[in-house]
């Protein structure tokens, strides 16, 4: 969506691309008293925003990985940090 749209209770409904999340949405902005709609709206646009450019990063990603580039961004690897944990967790044995 472009960015010159404004936004509105059906655009973030649309942009957060899932219905449970669309219908949270709906069901704050619904019961939010008069003096609380601006700020319950801005919260939602925000996070339709982030959700929209999570969408965008995860094309550019997956495209990378398709051209067998390195994917674009800065990754962790956190191979280390999770053995140690399995190792934590196996040591204590069984539940």
């Amino acid at each position: 969506m472009s960015e010159q749209q404004p936004w509105t209770i059906e655009r973030i409904s649309d942009a957060l691309g899932n219905p449970t999340l669309a219908q949270r949405f709906l069901a704050e902005i619904n019961r939010a008293p008069a003096h609380q709609l601006l700020a319950v709206f801005a919260k939602w646009e925000r996070i339709a925003k982030n959700t929209l450019a999570a969408f965008e990063n995860s094309r550019e990603i997956v495209a990378a990985v398709q051209r067998g580039e390195e994917p674009p961004g800065e990754w962790i690897d956190g191979t280390e940090r999770l053995s140690r944990a399995a190792e934590r967790i196996g040591s204590q044995g069984a539940a």
